[in-house]
């Protein structure tokens, strides 16, 4: 366990994971049922740059989104408040201790072939990787960036009905 008080009711909640286990859409029903705020990285990514983010990927290019994706992280000032990541959150060092200094980090956490399932517009879909990578490629290299920063996992191959849920369950089991 990381020390510190982002146990605390006012800590946030940071949702990691691949694209496609349902980080928004877990997001929103967890802070429904928490009384908290909620954010998605990537809106904020695409209301800074005046684009989405597949045209921000061919504009500038993989590691140029990753940085801003860093400096959004670093900018934000946020309690109470259930944060939805982009995938490639994890490649920040320093946004995730920042992010974890204020909050739980919760992977969300799902096999290749469900993800593969989910994500149909993998190629238009904005995720932040080299123009070689395929899905395989991107979840191995991930994964244990996932794994290292997670300090709760959860299986999100679930609905995301019962994956709020079990989020909200698991989050006060540890702050009392």
């Amino acid at each position: 366990m990381r020390s510190g008080n982002h146990r605390d009711i006012d800590s946030n909640l940071v949702l990691i994971g691949m694209p496609g286990v349902g980080k928004s859409t877990v997001g929103v029903l967890l802070a429904k049922r928490l009384g908290y705020d909620f954010i998605d990285s990537d809106v904020l990514i695409q209301l800074q740059e005046g684009d989405i983010l597949q045209e921000i990927l061919q504009r500038k290019g993989y590691l140029a989104l990753r940085a801003i994706e860093q400096d959004v992280m670093l900018s934000l000032q946020i309690t109470r408040t259930v944060l939805a990541t982009g995938g490639s959150a994890v490649y920040s060092e320093p946004g995730m201790t920042q992010l974890a200094s204020n909050g739980t980090i919760i992977y969300l956490a799902a096999p290749l072939a469900t993800i593969t399932e989910r994500i149909t517009d993998f190629e238009s879909r904005g995720i932040a990787r080299h123009p070689d990578q395929g899905l395989d490629a991107v979840f191995a290299e991930r994964i244990p960036l996932y794994e290292r920063y997670a300090e709760i996992t959860v299986d999100a191959t679930r609905s995301a009905d019962e994956l709020a849920t079990a989020i909200a369950c698991e989050v006060a089991q540890r702050r009392s």
